[in-house]
């Protein structure tokens, strides 16, 4: 099994091996899964190209290790439990043998339908079983899963399904979050019209919405069951498959308009979401795990499908959201299935905290031993209120930070091992190097400092390239700072050294725990007919962590703000997705523009978080006189959108 650490001695014993003889250090993890054929060389890596090998000439299938080799031990204990939206509605569970043989009838609808090794397939889904049972059929046959979050526009997947040409889709007729409906097969007939690389769309019945099936295309999911099943096609040899080949695309915003595909590998990724998952959780056999995130993000794949299943382990996962039909909904969840561990979002938490300590009562939580926070960093507040109400002081809590070209947690305290601190990832888990450089790549020493976040050694769950545009990866993540992982992200180490993430330093904003680009919501918003440009910035949201603040500037003839500003919302609801839309919408005649016509987003940032007093000078701009009006317009306190 992978090595878990049981005490602080030998998590600094584990932390000490992986930073002298990191190959060796991996490879004892490695060695706990199922190989056809052992690696040749641990690792080759260079951060230049850059290219980076683990596990190079291993041969193996990530399904037999999350499904086959479970069979004789504990075939029928469970691997999966679905809660519905619907509280009413039947939960459903799978065992290690049914999920197992679900996922092999899929894997032969899959290649029925013309699927095989190397195939990218766009998977976009309700949070039902059949989303998780779809993954694990792509990595089976080989087939490249690219799953796109269900609340992303048609534009969105068309953009994500043209980049990696994908051949097939899996969808559904609709799905249900909260009170809405969504209708997901419309919006792939609407992406589709600018996709010709799609041959076949597959069409779960979820909410039995009429939709339109296209001859020749579009097929029930049910029926090409029933084909498999009629012919006794329960059993699908898995595909072998190297280390190093794909195993799936994950699309996240970056600082440019265009989203990128984050790759990730077949034999590195394994390993490292399996020892993260076991490692941070302190995973037991037996135990529930709950991680509220979607499929559609990294902590789905990595912490409700894959690290879960290929630890032998319980996952929990939930269609809903957690304020319907009344914002108990978590705590009855964690009552009904006895929850052990708990992994969830610090908006999440925020909101909740928003309804009191009503919606606690009744609700039995001696079950959970540990917690986890996902997503952001956590405030103070919240991570108490946590702490207190939830985990009743008995539940250590595990504040994650890591990215989804991470692959997984990359600093985190062990539940129950390693100190915690309210608002600190703390310590990097063992194989990760973190270190903090100056604006010009010089490495900060000592406690009580701060810096950007590097890496400057690869681990095994990292991306190894952006889809199809190689060049973009390396200048994202490796030009910045030479021979370092750049991630973006500003962070604090304290005088214990504990690491404190401070926030992102490039373009990004995180949004309820969700990566979006500043750029893709300026394009999405220059769209809108009436609109000259706009510039858009983050700024403290009590709920959402960060919110969206664009200040736009529109035709003269503007005669309904209030009716623009709903046209604007619908624009970027249409583009990107309704997770994108801006919270404040300020109406401007002008930007604060350096005279060669670069926006000076720093102005915007304090004026949008209500510090205009320090707004360093203004009189290099090519027209000083626009910041006072927007200062102005800002104090009038522009509506929430």
């Amino acid at each position: 099994m992978i090595q878990k650490i049981n005490s602080l001695e030998e998590y600094q014993a584990a932390y000490q091996k992986s930073v002298a003889q990191p190959e060796a250090f991996w490879a004892d993890q490695a060695e706990s899964f199922t190989w056809r054929k052992k690696w040749d060389n641990v690792l080759e890596w260079n951060f230049r190209e850059p290219s980076i090998k683990w596990f190079q000439g291993g041969k193996l299938n990530i399904t037999e290790n999350c499904l086959d080799r479970h069979l004789n031990e504990r075939g029928d204990e469970t691997a999966l439990i679905w809660e519905a939206n619907d509280p009413e509605e039947h939960f459903r569970k799978f065992t290690y043998r049914e999920l197992y043989t679900k996922v092999c009838q899929f894997a032969n609808v899959l290649k029925n339908n013309g699927a095989k090794k190397g195939d990218r397939i766009c998977i976009y889904m309700p949070m039902v079983p059949e989303l998780a049972i779809a993954v694990l059929a792509c990595a089976r046959i080989g087939a490249i899963h690219s799953v796109v979050f269900g609340g992303f526009s048609a534009q969105s997947i068309a953009d994500r399904i043209q980049d990696a040409q994908c051949s097939m889709v899996i969808t559904s007729d609709g799905g249900y979050r909260g009170t809405k409906e969504i209708q997901l097969k419309s919006v792939i007939d609407d992406a589709l019209v600018q996709c010709p690389s799609v041959k076949r769309v597959i069409v779960l019945t979820r909410s039995r919405t009429p939709v339109s099936m296209i001859k020749g295309r579009d097929v029930w999911w049910e029926d090409e069951i029933k084909k498999v099943e009629t012919l006794g096609m329960t059993e699908c040899a898995a595909e072998e498959m190297d280390a190093e080949d794909m195993l799936f695309i994950l699309y996240t915003s970056g600082s440019t308009g265009k989203p990128k595909g984050v790759v990730h590998t077949c034999g590195g990724y394994m390993v490292y979401s399996a020892y993260t998952f076991q490692n941070v959780f302190q995973y037991n056999p037996g135990e529930v795990h709950f991680c509220t995130a979607d499929i559609g993000w990294i902590t789905g794949h990595s912490y409700i499908v894959y690290g879960p299943l290929l630890s032998g382990a319980t996952s929990l996962m939930f269609e809903g959201i957690p304020t319907w039909p009344d914002a108990g909904r978590f705590w009855d969840i964690v009552d009904k299935y006895k929850v052990n561990i708990l992994y969830t979002a610090p908006t999440a938490i925020r909101s909740l905290m928003s309804f009191g300590l009503d919606p606690l009562k009744g609700k039995e939580l001696s079950s959970l031993t540990k917690l986890g926070s996902v997503g952001e960093p956590i405030n103070e507040e919240a991570w108490h209120w946590y702490d207190e109400h939830i985990g009743k002081k008995q539940c250590p809590i595990t504040d994650t930070w890591w990215q989804t070209e991470t692959g997984g947690i990359m600093i985190a305290p062990i539940a129950g091992i390693t100190p915690t601190k309210p608002g600190y990832a703390t310590l990097p888990l063992p194989g990760i190097q973190p270190i903090l450089v100056d604006e010009n790549g010089k490495e900060v020493q000592g406690n009580g400092v701060s810096g950007n976040l590097c890496i400057k050694f690869p681990w095994p769950g990292m991306l190894r390239t952006t889809y199809g545009d190689h060049e973009r990866c390396r200048l994202n993540y490796f030009s910045t700072y030479e021979n370092l992982y750049f991630t973006g992200d500003g962070c604090l180490r304290d005088e214990d050294g504990y690491y404190r993430i401070t926030g992102r330093v490039d373009d990004v904003l995180n949004v309820s725990g969700h990566r979006i680009g500043t750029a893709e919501v300026e394009n999405a918003i220059n769209m809108y007919s009436d609109v000259i440009e706009s510039a858009v910035v983050g700024y403290p949201h009590a709920v959402k962590g960060q919110g969206i603040y664009a200040f736009v500037i529109c035709t003269p003839h503007l005669n309904d703000e209030e009716l623009t500003r709903k046209d604007i919302l619908m624009t970027v609801s249409r583009i990107i997705g309704p997770i994108a839309k801006p919270d404040k919408i300020q109406f401007v005649s002008g930007l604060p523009k350096t005279r060669s016509g670069k926006i000076m987003r720093r102005i915007l940032r304090k004026i949008a978080e209500g510090d205009v007093s320090n707004l360093g000078d203004t009189s290099t701009l090519l027209d000083p006189q626009v910041v006072e009006e927007i200062k102005s317009g800002a104090l009038l306190s522009v509506k929430e959108a």
